[in-house]
């Protein structure tokens, strides 16, 4: 056949002289410089979304540390001491956020949000939680964006940046937070006050478990206006935020009826009880 043919015939030149006259059949042309350019922009392209990927890695690993720690507010002797270290290790999140606003500077964010909004939901999520334990009421996404300006403090951050591939860097940059995002990291903050409720009741306070129910009501209805109407992913993680809101509604309840008959040291248990009775009523693993 025609194929079995133009296989012989190709067989008839030597493999090194038949690539060597391929890459002279077509010299360097205006369409091969223009393709080549392409490429060395989608290669850059691609070497910038990886290097956001893995800061975004980076800042999800230590905001999740951070709300680990904030865990042990409840249990611990001195308070203080907790939230002093936990902003410590915000300020070391904010400082990978600020290389990702480098990253960014002269680039569309909406193109790498993919990139980075794992990260971002995290660390909003541990942002609000310490304010949380501060002022017991919710973070706006204004203060958030807030601290996220950020300066060139040093000759040394200045050197760095003058070496990077843009010619003029200005002195100022943020990184803002999406309202996705944000609904996102806020929709999170709720099983994590969940188990704040949690240690609460382990801790023998009684009052910690009704403020929680009461602000994780207001925040239910406040997702609730959203409705339907918002991001796929809102309205997937509006059912974990109703599961978080049961929990402690029914340790609210366990505690007003049975509370004043039941041992603080045995209430956890009671709770937790409760707690897997309501996961399997629902289907929950």
């Amino acid at each position: 056949g025609s194929g079995g043919f133009r296989k012989r015939k190709h067989d008839n030149f030597p493999h090194g002289q038949r690539r060597e006259e391929k890459e002279n059949v077509n010299p360097p042309s205006a369409l091969m410089t223009s393709f080549r350019s392409f490429q060395l922009e989608l290669d850059t392209r691609h070497d910038k979304y990886e290097r956001l990927v893995k800061l975004s890695r980076d800042i999800t690993i230590e905001s999740k540390r951070t709300i680990f720690l904030l865990h042990r507010f409840t249990s611990a002797p001195n308070g203080e001491e907790i939230l002093n270290e936990s902003e410590v290790k915000l300020d070391a999140v904010r400082r990978k956020i600020k290389q990702v606003a480098q990253e960014l500077i002269g680039e569309d964010m909406y193109q790498f949000h993919r990139a980075i909004s794992p990260g971002l939901q995290e660390y909003v999520e541990a942002v609000s939680f310490q304010y949380f334990i501060k002022t017991r009421s919710l973070i706006s996404v204004e203060e958030i964006n807030k601290q996220l300006i950020f300066t060139v403090e040093d000759r040394e951050e200045t050197t760095n940046m003058t070496s990077n591939s843009h010619d003029k860097q200005p002195h100022t940059w943020s990184l803002k937070v999406t309202p996705v995002d944000y609904l996102l990291g806020v929709a999170d903050l709720t099983g994590e006050l969940m188990r704040l409720c949690i240690s609460s009741v382990g801790n023998g306070d009684i009052d910690t478990p009704f403020e929680l129910s009461q602000f994780l009501r207001q925040i239910y209805d406040g997702f609730t206006f959203i409705g339907n109407t918002g991001p796929y992913e809102v309205s997937k993680k509006l059912y974990t935020l109703k599961q978080s809101l049961a929990k402690v509604e029914n340790a609210c309840y366990t505690l007003k009826v049975r509370g004043s008959e039941i041992p603080k040291h045995m209430l956890a248990d009671v709770f937790s009880t409760k707690t897997e009775l309501i996961d399997q009523e629902e289907g929950l693993p």
